[in-house]
């Protein structure tokens, strides 16, 4: 009961000063919302991130060769798809090209492949179809469009059936590639994906410099990753500088590792403003205890015990810190959906965060409370009658 006496004596005693009640909260508020906003957009930044490497394809490792002095041959790339823990592999030969359709012509990019390409890349179609085997096995003249592509040069009209000239030469569009976005970077959806020996005779190479391997399970991928860097030692001896290997799940845990860096480095950033709030806190409870001087001495002289004075000035400290923190919460979440929308970033919102700040929001009032309270309930309650 004493505890709901102190915390109703807390709030009357801050709506009797709202302006500088308002002031000493600003720290607090600014705090919190800081924290809250800061941490959700790297949230945001790391689930983003995350996605646009999901997007890349599944149990991925990507194989790449440089120069001229080693080129994967059709026989090595199989031995490579033979390999136990490999569920699927696709070679790619890849390039810029000139593409016209009437009066329509830009550079976009060429993708030769086979028809794995679309499970080890996690690609899907949205009008038409893929490419098949006996695409690549007869150089079918065909293409599958990127989103952007697509409605660079047919608008909002369907593609499939109708034709474009790549390099000068005619090709039948037979599907329309659904939206990837970008990915680390590059746009997935202004490409054009040919047959992979239709490509080859395109840019007249038939040089592979890029094979992609989907492993079979999640967990084998540090298995497969091995094997396949056995596999090219024995195939390429003493050649390992001319190719590289690179495992998805690795790059996931190097950029998870970057994001959780910057999160924290962020989230310790606006934790200032919070020790800043808690330092105006303990300024304007020291001045009320000066300006309240005489009542405390009242309190003593009619019994009030040295507890009770603490407990009164801690409470009212913590009130104030409780209210400013509730208050940044729901600024902090608000400015976040503000900077979501009308700057289209991905702003990640977690309860724990929340939590945390206003947990966070309450210690600082404890902390930061705790002396002017100390001060208060030490006061003696003579001379504390005589102040004028």
């Amino acid at each position: 009961m004493a505890i709901l006496q102190s915390i109703k004596m807390a709030l009357r005693s801050i709506k009797g000063n709202k302006l500088r009640s308002a002031l000493t909260m600003l720290g607090i508020i600014i705090g919190v919302s800081s924290v809250i906003v800061l941490i959700s957009i790297a949230q945001g930044s790391t689930s983003n991130v995350t996605s646009q490497i999901n997007n890349l394809g599944t149990n991925l490792i990507t194989l790449n060769t440089f120069g001229t002095e080693l080129s994967l041959t059709e026989d090595k790339i199989d031995k490579l798809g033979k390999l136990d823990g490999v569920k699927a592999l696709s070679p790619v030969v890849s390039g810029r090209v000139t593409v016209k359709k009437e009066k329509t012509s830009a550079q976009t990019t060429l993708t030769g492949t086979n028809s794995a390409y679309g499970t080890v890349r996690n690609t899907n179609v949205s009008q038409g179809r893929f490419l098949t085997d006996l695409d690549n096995e007869y150089r079918q003249k065909i293409a599958v469009l990127g989103a952007t592509t697509a409605e660079t040069f047919f608008g909002s009209d369907n593609p499939v059936g109708q034709y474009i000239q790549v390099n000068g030469t005619s090709f039948k569009v037979v599907g329309v590639l659904a939206s990837k976005g970008s990915s680390m970077g590059q746009s997935g959806d202004d490409v054009v994906i040919v047959p992979l020996s239709t490509a080859e005779r395109l840019t007249k190479t038939t040089s592979i410099n890029q094979v992609y391997l989907q492993g079979k399970e999640k967990q084998d991928m540090n298995l497969v990753m091995a094997e396949v860097q056995n596999a090219m030692a024995n195939m390429y001896p003493n050649k390992t500088d001319s190719y590289s290997i690179m495992n998805q799940q690795d790059l996931m845990n190097t950029m998870s590792s970057v994001s959780n860096t910057m999160t924290m480095m962020l989230g310790g950033i606006a934790s200032i403003s919070l020790l800043v709030g808690g330092i105006g806190i303990m300024n304007i409870m020291l001045v009320s205890v000066s300006e309240r001087t005489k009542e405390i001495g009242i309190r003593k002289a009619i019994g009030a015990k040295r507890r009770d004075i603490l407990l009164q000035f801690l409470i009212e400290s913590v009130v104030l810190s409780a209210m400013g923190g509730i208050i940044g919460i729901l600024l902090g979440l608000g400015v976040g959906k503000i900077l979501g929308s009308t700057l289209q970033m991905t702003v990640t919102f977690s309860s724990s965060v929340v939590m945390f700040s206003f947990l966070f929001s309450l210690i600082v009032g404890v902390v930061f409370g705790v002396f002017p309270a100390n001060k208060a309930s030490k006061l003696n309650p003579i001379q504390a009658l005589r102040y004028e």
